[in-house]
Parts: C-alpha cells; structure tokens; sequence
C-alpha cells in the first residue's frame, strides 16, 4: 500500500485492516466508553492490503541447508482474503499501527472469523 513516497509491505499470510471506527457507537449512535468497547472479543473492519501467503516447502527442501538459496521459486499458498473485504476478526490478535496519521491494523489470517465480499 503506497502512501506519499513510502510502502507499507505487508508480509506472509498477514492483513492490513482499516479498522471500522462506528464500533463505538451503538445502533442508535450513542457513544459506548471504552471499558465497554474493550470487553468484545470480535472487531471488524476493511481489508486494505494481502501478504504473499503462506510459504509452501518443497519435499527436496528439508534436507538443504538454510542458508542457501532455492534452486526454484519459492511457491506459496494464496490466502482467503482479499482487498476491499470486510472482516470480522478476533480483536487479541489484532495489532494497532499508525502510519503517516491513519491507524491500521495488522490481523494474522488465521485471527479472520468473517469475510463479507461485494461481487
């Protein structure tokens, strides 16, 4: 995700969520203080950007040393999620970032409860 002359990259089979921020209020658009946000287990938000995916090893891989490099490109498993879902997901695993003034979050995939996509 490019911002200005900087790149967020996010890695492996991570998520970048623009976390919904009408989670504090309630249906009727009364604010909820924070002790009472803090006590639910779930958030959600928009995906903004997708890791790569999980590394797939290669069966000749386990008997090479670590630190050569692989005769072959490195496969990966694609993940579930894309760009412009939204996700509900479990708030622990969710880890808060500001990047130039906006606020992100960095949710592993396997933390995704939900994903609803527009077709």
């Amino acid at each position: 995700m490019k911002k200005g002359k900087k790149e967020l990259i996010v890695v492996g089979d991570r998520l970048l969520i623009v976390p919904d921020l009408s989670e504090d209020r309630s249906n009727t658009g009364l604010y909820l203080p924070k002790w009472a946000v803090e006590r639910e287990s779930v958030q959600a938000g928009r995906i903004a950007e997708v890791g790569p995916g999980v590394h797939l090893a290669q069966p000749n891989e386990v008997e090479e040393e670590p630190w050569k490099q692989p005769a072959q490109p490195q496969s990966r498993q694609p993940l579930q999620a894309q760009v412009g879902d939204y996700a509900i997901f479990l708030r622990k695993a969710a880890v808060e970032i500001k990047f130039e003034g906006d606020t992100y979050l960095i949710v592993p995939h396997a933390a995704i409860l939900l994903l609803v996509r527009e077709h």
